[in-house]
């Protein structure tokens, strides 16, 4: 007999994100993750501006809404003076990449002992669908309305290479929701950098693609097509560094 899958306590509530979004899919992997490592009543959320804001209406836990770009500013101050809890930011790209560049820039650096759930649709999702750090070459969007011109804006950003290569981090890795089997790996990466986190080793960050047919005017299939043809490609998916210091 299929034993029936449990949804984690502190999930109390359906998920408000658009139909096909994948937020939904994140947020019930970083609540089953807590609960395993027996850390689901023991975490504090700083949610950013943007679809991320959607996540404080479903769960049941200790979280603080910050101004827009500064919640792994906030979750900083939140680790310094709480060190016993385990401590998540979890943004969108345009939150934490645009708007908060400077914030989750200066989080890495200092490889505060924090963990870091970032949302990539490639896009400013609750706005209006504008185009973010992560907008792919010729992506069109209501500020690139014939798509995305590099030369003119610089590449799409990628965060988690970036402080892998650079910064003296914990753990970095990309995932996404667009297959059971990537769905699957990506909660092994919520988790190695939430037990990187509670060890004590320092600043943890796990990137996440999924998919947004609302702005991308997709069907949820079509959408899931673009991610695995045309987004993995050039966000590839993986662990950027492991435990222990090494780079991937």
């Amino acid at each position: 007999m299929e034993k029936e899958r449990k949804v984690p306590h502190f999930v109390d509530n359906p998920s408000n994100f658009c139909p096909g979004c994948g937020h939904g899919i994140v947020s019930r992997l970083v609540a089953e993750c807590l609960e395993e490592l027996g850390q689901d009543r023991n975490v504090i959320y700083t949610i950013g501006i943007g679809c991320s804001s959607n996540m404080s209406a479903g769960m049941k836990a200790d979280r603080l809404h910050c101004c827009h770009g500064r919640a792994s500013a906030v979750a900083s101050g939140m680790k310094r003076v709480n060190p016993q809890n385990v401590i998540i930011s979890y943004q969108g790209d345009g939150d934490a990449y645009s708007i908060g560049m400077g914030e989750s820039m200066g989080t890495a650096y200092r490889n505060e002992k924090i963990t870091m759930i970032t949302i990539n649709n490639t896009n400013y999702g609750m706005t209006g669908g504008q185009m973010s750090a992560t907008t792919m070459p010729g992506q069109k969007t209501t500020t690139t309305v014939y798509g995305r011109d590099c030369s003119v804006t610089g590449n799409p950003f990628k965060f988690p290479e970036l402080v892998a290569s650079q910064f003296d981090v914990a753990y970095a890795a990309r995932g996404s929701v667009d297959s059971v089997g990537n769905i699957n790996r990506l909660k092994g990466y919520i988790k190695d950098a939430l037990e990187a986190q509670i060890a004590g080793e320092g600043y943890s960050v796990v990137e996440v693609l999924i998919p947004c047919p609302t702005n991308w005017g997709m069907t949820p299939l079509e959408s899931l097509d673009h991610i695995r043809n045309n987004i993995i490609p050039y966000y590839t998916l993986g662990v950027k560094k492991a435990r222990g210091g090494k780079s991937v």
